[in-house]
């Protein structure tokens, strides 16, 4: 079908959308992910998923870590809904694929040409995704290989994976960027910073921008319970201190921190944790006056609204949308400039162990 094209596709992509009553992509139920593309749209050639950490971890809880049956469901999902939406956590991930086509009348952010790599950086829940099969399930980095295509609109922003860099590494990077660069933009020298969830690649990465920002003056602060996330994120030395706390008890937590910061608690708090019921622990964290990040799918906006109205709050709280202007090029040169980083990240999340 390469080389056909439809017309009069709407920039958002709502000539996509298959539900009755109109609506924009990632809300619809079901996308029209058939080809050939319309005459504004890029088709990729899918090779990798990377779904987000929350719900990839769903899917390992119904399934017991079984990797073939969390291939099922991604299968089950673009067939029955036309693109990769938990129904459960309602997040999807990204992907890595090669051009195939561009469409005469495209006139998007991209600047590519048929045949380079690149990966979406806009959600599987509103991208049209057609899978042919499942090839492999990486449980230990969130990545799917498998093969396929995607659609992205003319309002889709999406990477060329840079040159040098392993793609899979880069994957994991993209996939959170927004994270790190509006962390490094609230950021502010001489302050206190909580990271809820600091050992999640989302948590390093805002842990590391932070300390970019505030040089060595303040004080960086992460929660992690698990032991070998936070010796990875210990070994960088961006971090003041390392909390080995279960961020679901938020009595704990608001104790911990109140000890760390000698009762003054957190100017600003950043909540990347990819399990629910972390909400209330990063209400308790912060500073009357403070500011607070939510930056995770697991989040619960009636938890968090409510939470802050119950302890009447008067944190500035915050909603991260995945996208910062240059967040991905920022992430990127984050980890390249960082060897201690680039080695962490690429033993986590490389195709192949170094």
């Amino acid at each position: 079908m390469a080389g056909t094209e439809r017309k009069d596709g709407d920039a958002f992509g709502l000539h996509r959308v298959l539900d009755a009553k109109r609506c924009l992509p990632q809300a619809s139920d079901k996308l029209d992910n058939r080809l050939p593309i319309y005459s504004n749209e890029i088709l990729l050639n899918v090779e990798v998923l990377n779904i987000d950490a929350a719900s990839f971890m769903q899917m390992e809880e119904e399934t017991g870590k079984n990797a073939s049956a969390i291939g099922d469901i991604v299968m089950e999902n673009t067939k029955t809904r036309g693109k990769q939406q938990n129904r459960v956590t309602g997040s999807g991930g990204m992907l890595v694929g090669s051009v195939a086509q561009i469409g005469s009348d495209y006139c998007g952010p991209l600047k590519c040409k048929v045949g380079d790599r690149v990966a979406s950086l806009v959600s599987l829940t509103l991208t049209p995704l057609h899978l042919a099969s499942i090839r492999n399930v990486r449980l230990a980095n969130h990545q799917i290989e498998v093969q396929g295509h995607a659609v992205l609109f003319e309002t889709s922003i999406a990477a060329k994976i840079p040159t040098n860099f392993e793609e899979t590494v880069a994957m994991a990077i993209f996939d959170v960027a927004g994270a790190p660069k509006t962390t490094y933009d609230l950021s502010k020298p001489k302050q206190r910073l909580v990271v809820i969830g600091g050992g999640g690649k989302a948590g390093i990465l805002s842990c590391v921008a932070a300390r970019k920002k505030m040089g060595r003056g303040g004080k960086i602060i992460a929660i992690e319970p698990f032991a070998a996330a936070a010796k990875d994120l210990a070994a960088l030395g961006v971090c003041d201190e390392i909390l080995a706390l279960d961020a679901t008890d938020p009595i704990a937590v608001r104790q911990g921190i109140e000890k760390a910061t000698k009762g003054k608690m957190a100017d600003l708090v950043v909540n990347v944790a990819s399990v629910p019921n972390t909400e209330n622990s990063a209400l308790l964290s912060v500073a009357p006056r403070g500011k607070i990040l939510f930056f995770s799918m697991a989040t619960s906006f009636s938890k968090v609204t409510l939470g802050a109205e119950g302890i009447a709050l008067q944190a500035q709280l915050l909603l991260g949308n995945g996208y910062a202007p240059n967040h991905a090029k920022f992430a990127i040169e984050l980890v390249r400039t960082n060897p201690k980083l680039y080695e962490l990240f690429r033993r986590r999340y490389g195709a192949e162990k170094p």
